[in-house]
Parts: structure tokens; C-alpha cells; sequence
């Protein structure tokens, strides 16, 4: 059944990031799913709260990017404005996850800190309603001089999207929220029909304008966001040195496209967006446009961990099945603008692919980049390192690819969205629809959400079993549903009085359950080989080893001396569970040496097997928390030249 929401001014909506005005699945409120702070996501979770706000609002003041809104709002000349043009954007993240963050815990001090950067903020605005810092006052360039590379439009949606996460929680007065109207009304006015015919060189807006509509009641809001939308595509950006028109998407029709290409996160963000406007339009041509494009991206495009972007050069997408390891750029940014794609196709479809790709990306992208302590970051995530990377620079680090986590970056997009993203994630994990209670994604804490109320044990992923304890039903709908995941071959379910099933990946339906309802899930958590598609050049010949919903990855400090990484050579055989990982058989291989100065040759040189080894395997997500390393996901598999009859001698079966 498709759930009806219509556009109404003035309606107050509960704390949740995507509401469709019409969907087959409801997602829930951000307080809805309290998480247990001993757990996988809870303890980053309040990570997130104790310490990367303050490191992000720290870095922003150090370097200046805060007072630039004080010197536009005190009328001083900014020719020498610091930061990139889009250093307005971080300021706003921050301001959407803390708002998240108040809306799921309330805390004097946060809110204190919220209301601080919100008066700098709007102190900045102009009359008409414009915000920005790097355009159109003393000493720069005038307004819109430069859509292409501005991002004047990208700093302001991410301006509505911290007000709609304000408002939705409660404060639907509050400054931000006047802020943020009077910017989407100068927005509409610039760029509405007859008006400025552009759009913005990175694609953003057309998802915030979309949702605030929603939010606040503006239609004309969404009707500027299918503006947007409906002008990209049509080669109207001026294209700077070395890019292209496909970098910023504006080389097809979105309607037109069959595979998401160029600048990663633009392209994601365009995709958010244009689901918005298909939904809130009725226009399923366009919907069903967007689904193949998913499908298309993910089955060619995607790296195992769910990273996306293959080409540092534009941190952009590759052709079809150009997934190289070492070159993976698998921005942290893409990873959060994929899960916004996926959520808003699963929210009209109740796709369990949808959710599916939501895990792999939370657990090996999103979860990934920060550190233990919340106060460092990966902004690139490749999966193969060759050189251990440098230790990182303890002031700004110049390079988002360098094999370490950084405390801060030129461009420090990512601490930002991973902040906003860790401050809403209950919402993405369960959600609703007219039957019942959904669980998309498994966290040990309670749930509390229409009526529904559940504990949830668990120890995923470092454990196969899943505990829900029934504490009380919504009225007229008790079905439980249950995400089983693609990788989860052996599931089990034992419910109430009946032993344990076996149960196939897709949606597992518990009907009617009650108060009192225990249902156990065991999901399998022993290693296995993943092999990538033959039409991956870069990867032939290679295996990976995945545990539960993880990825896992061999690091240089875990090989036994003198043994090189690029050394090691895989068995085919099935790999041993660990605590947290696994081991798998190996052999080292002595490089074979030629009379040619080139590394190449007349025959195969597979090298001379010299030992086997047991390889210890962890999980992606801890990759270089111990110091820099050489890393790889893919191992290169021992080939049959490589391999001599006693050459498996002391290898366990």
C-alpha cells in the first residue's frame, strides 16, 4: 500500500530525515532506536556526540572558516577570504548533526554550542535572503559569477537540510529554520521560471529543496527542485581545464542516463534529489530512470566494501567494471551520498537490495573512516595500500588519498557528513509500514516506535545471533519483518514455541507476534571467498574474504617476517573464523627473476613457492588503527605454476 502525505503548511512532523508525500515504507524517528553504548554502532554514536562536534567546530574556528560568516555580517572586505568556496557547507553538517543529535538526546551544553553558531550564521544573510561567504561582498567576485566551481547553491542546501533536521525536532521557530526559508525564497526567486536559467556545478540542492518542501509546506520548493533537475544535463556549466561535462552530470538528461558517471558524490546527490521529485511529482518515468540507474551502478561500478568512485583524478566514477584496488578512491562523502540514494528508493519500493547495500556501505565505508577517538579521518578509502602511509600531519593535510587517517584536510567534507550521518543512523535502521514493524539493520538497544516496543541483544557483527524481545505490539499491525542479508546463505530463525528454521536472504515475515515474543535470529558468521567478476581486469586472479556483513583486508604488520605483502599468495580453501577476523591459507612466493630489465617475459613467471603461512585477515574498518601499514582486500590467488607437489607441505587443511 502506498502511504499518502500530503503537502500542508505548517504540519509538524516527526524527527525523520526522508518523509515522501507518498511511500510504501515509513521510516522512523531519529530517538526511535536507542542504541546501546557498548555496541558497534553505539559506542560511535556517542563518539560522534563526545567528541568529533567539538574536533569539526574546533578545526572551523582554528582555521578561520567560522569568522568569514563574522566579517560578512560586520560588512569587512573578504578578498582574502580562508578556506575553499564550499568551507560554508561544514559549518552547516555540523549545525544538521547536532540538531539530529538534540533531537535524540537533548544536552544544555550541545544546545548552547548550537544556538551559538546558528546567530553567527544568520547574522551573515542578506537582506534578500542570499547566505554565502565567498561571493558577492567586499573584495569578490559578484553573486553566481561561477556555477560551475561556486557551489553557492551546494552551501545553501546543506543550509535547508540542517534547518529541516531542526525543525523536524521539534523547533519549528527557531532561527535556523527563518534562515533557511528566506534563502530557499531568494533561491526560487534567482533561479525559478523566467528568472536565471543555471544550476549549480555540484549537485545538492535539488535533495534539500525537495525535503524542506516537505518539511515547511513550499511546494513551489519541490517545483524549483524539479526545476533543477529537469535543466541538468543540458551542457549549460561552462567546463573548466581538465574536466568534463559528464564531472558535473550536465552531459546527459537525468531521465536519459542509464549509469550514474563523472564526480562521485554529485552524481549520488543528483540521484537523492531526482528520487525526491519523481515520488513528490508522480513521474514514474523518471523512478523507474533513477532504479535502473542504481542497478547498473551498483552491479558495475561498486567496490566490495560498497565505496564508489574509481578515478582520483575527478573522484569520480570509471567505465564499466573499472574497480581497481590500488586506485579505488571510494570517497567517504560517496558513501553517505549512496546510502541517501538507496534509503529514498527503498522508502517507495521496500527493496530488500536497498538496505542490503545500506549495511555493506555503513559497516565498510561510513563505519571506516573515523577513528576510535572520533578525531581523525579517512577521506579516500581505497582497498589496496601499497606503501604505508605516512603518519599524518598534525595540522591540515594536504592529501585526502594518503593511507592514514587525518585530523583534518583541505577539503574536509567528510568529518562533516560522517557526523551528520552517525547523528541520525537509528532512523535508517528500522522503519514502518501499514503491516507492522520493519528491522533493516541490527544494533543491540530499544525500540520505541508506533506502538511497537522491543529490545534488541546483540553482539553483530561480532556474533551470529540476533535476540528481540517483544515488549509491546502496534495496534491493528503485528508482523515483524526481518532484513536476512544477501551474503547470510544459512540463516536461522526460532520464534515462540517453534525450533529454528532455516531461512533464505529477503525479507523473513513473523506474523502476529505479541507481547512477551522472543524471536532469535543467527545469522552465519563464518568467512568466505568472494571472487570478483571476470570483466574486473584490475582484480583477475584475485580472492577476497568477507565475515558476516565485514570485508576484510590483510595488513603488512600481520605477516609473518620476512614475508612482503605483494609476496603472498592465497590457497583456495576454506578460511578459519577468528575473534575478529580470520585466517587463511597462504603461500609466500620468491619473485621470479629474468634476464630482461623489464618485468615482463616469454613465459609466466609465477615465482618459486618458498614456505606456507597461515594469513591473519581483520576487519577493513580497523585498516591502519594500529599505525600506517600496506593493506590489500584482494590477494592474488596461487596459481598451478606457481605450485609444486610439496609445496603445501605444513599448510593445515
Amino acid at each position: 500500500m502506498v502511504l499518502e502525505r500530503p503537502y500542508a503548511a505548517g504540519t509538524r512532523l516527526e524527527a525523520v530525515p526522508v518523509v515522501p508525500a507518498s511511500s510504501r515504507v515509513r521510516g522512523v524517528d531519529v530517538g526511535a532506536l536507542r542504541l546501546d553504548p557498548r555496541g558497534f554502532w553505539g559506542r560511535r554514536q556517542e563518539v560522534n556526540t563526545s567528541a568529533t562536534f567539538a574536533h569539526c567546530r574546533e578545526w572551523m574556528e582554528q582555521l578561520g572558516w567560522l569568522s568569514n560568516f563574522d566579517r560578512v555580517a560586520a560588512g569587512a572586505a573578504l578578498d582574502e577570504r580562508t578556506g575553499w568556496v564550499f568551507s560554508d557547507s561544514e559549518v552547516y553538517k555540523l549545525l544538521e548533526g547536532m540538531a539530529w543529535e538534540l533531537g535524540r538526546s537533548p544536552d544544555e551544553a550541545l544546545e548552547s554550542d548550537f544556538a551559538a553558531l546558528v546567530d553567527r550564521v544568520a547574522r551573515a544573510q542578506d537582506d534578500d535572503g542570499y547566505l554565502g561567504t565567498a561571493f558577492g561582498h567586499a573584495g569578490q567576485a559578484p553573486r553566481y559569477s561561477d556555477l560551475s566551481m561556486g557551489h553557492e547553491l551546494y552551501n545553501m542546501g546543506h543550509l535547508l537540510q540542517a534547518a529541516v533536521a531542526r525543525w523536524r525536532t521539534g523547533h519549528p521557530d527557531d532561527l535556523l529554520v527563518h534562515v533557511a526559508r528566506r534563502a530557499a525564497d531568494h533561491i526560487c526567486a534567482e533561479f525559478g521560471e523566467g528568472a536565471r536559467d543555471g544550476v549549480c556545478g555540484h549537485a545538492e540542492i535539488e535533495v534539500a529543496l525537495a525535503e524542506a518542501g516537505r518539511a515547511f509546506g513550499e511546494r513551489r520548493y519541490l517545483d524549483q527542485a524539479r526545476l533543477f533537475v529537469s535543466r541538468r544535463g543540458q551542457g549549460t556549466l561552462p567546463v573548466p581545464p581538465l574536466l568534463s561535462a559528464e564531472y558535473f552530470q550536465d552531459d546527459v538528461p537525468v531521465r536519459d542516463a542509464d549509469v550514474l558517471r563523472g564526480h562521485a558524490v554529485r552524481a549520488l546527490y543528483l540521484s537523492a534529489g531526482a528520487v525526491d521529485v519523481a515520488v513528490d511529482t508522480d513521474d514514474d518515468d523518471l523512478f523507474a530512470t533513477l532504479e535502473q540507474q542504481w542497478e547498473n551502478t551498483v552491479a558495475r561500478r561498486t567496490y566490495l566494501t560498497g565505496g564508489m568512485g574509481s578515478r582520483h583524478q575527478d573522484e569520480g566514477f570509471g567505465d564499466d567494471w573499472e574497480l581497481p584496488a590500488d586506485r579505488a578512491y571510494c570517497e567517504t562523502c560517496a558513501g553517505v551520498a549512496s546510502i541517501m540514494f538507496a534509503w529514498r528508493l527503498f522508502l517507495s519500493t521496500g527493496d530488500v537490495r536497498y538496505p542490503d547495500l545500506i549495511e555493506r556501505t555503513l559497516f565498510n565505508v561510513v563505519a571506516t573512516s573515523p577513528s576510535a577517538d572520533g578525531r581523525a579521518f579517512f577521506y579516500a578509502n581505497p582497498l589496496h595500500q601499497r606503501e604505508a602511509g605516512a603518519p599524518a600531519e598534525d595540522g591540515v593535510n594536504t592529501r585526502a588519498e594518503g593511507g592514514v587517517r587525518a585530523p583534518w584536510f583541505e577539503v574536509s567534507c567528510c568529518p562533516t557528513n560522517v557526523a551528520r550521518t552517525l547523528a541520525s543512523l537509528a532512523a535508517y535502521m528500522v522503519a514502518t509500514d501499514d503491516d507492522g514493524l520493519l528491522l533493516l539493520q541490527y544494533a543491540a538497544g530499544d525500540v520505541s516506535t508506533g506502538g511497537w516496543r522491543l529490545h534488541v541483544e546483540t553482539e553483530y557483527p561480532d556474533d551470529a545471533r540476533v535476540t528481540i524481545v517483544v515488549k509491546e505490539v502496534g495496534a491493528g499491525a503485528s508482523r515483524l519483518r526481518l532484513r536476512i542479508p544477501e551474503w547470510a546463505d544459512g540463516a536461522t530463525v526460532e520464534t515462540a514455541g517453534r525450533p529454528a528454521r532455516a531461512v533464505s536472504p529477503g525479507w523473513f515475515d513473523v506474523h502476529t507476534v505479541a507481547a512477551g515474543d522472543v524471536v532469535t535470529l543467527t545469522l552465519p558468521q563464518r568467512p568466505r571467498l568472494v571472487f570478483p567478476d571476470p570483466r574486473i581486469d584490475a582484480l583477475r586472479g584475485t580472492v577476497a574474504l568477507e565475515r558476516g556483513p565485514l570485508v576484510l583486508c590483510v595488513e603488512s604488520r600481520d605477516l609473518p617476517d620476512p614475508a612482503a605483502l605483494e609476496d603472498v599468495r592465497l590457497l583456495p580453501l576454506p578460511p578459519r573464523p577468528l575473534a575478529d577476523g580470520a585466517r587463511a591459507h597462504a603461500v609466500i612466493v620468491e619473485p621470479a627473476t629474468g634476464t630482461s630489465v623489464l618485468p615482463y617475459g616469454p613465459s609466466a613467471r609465477a615465482g618459486r613457492v618458498a614456505r606456507s603461512v597461515d594469513v591473519t585477515f581483520v576487519p577493513y574498518h580497523r585498516w591502519a588503527e594500529r599505525g600506517p601499514s600496506q593493506m590489500r582486500v584482494f590477494v592474488p590467488l596461487a596459481t598451478d605454476t606457481s605450485l609444486d607437489a610439496g609445496s603445501l607441505s605444513g599448510t593445515e587443511a
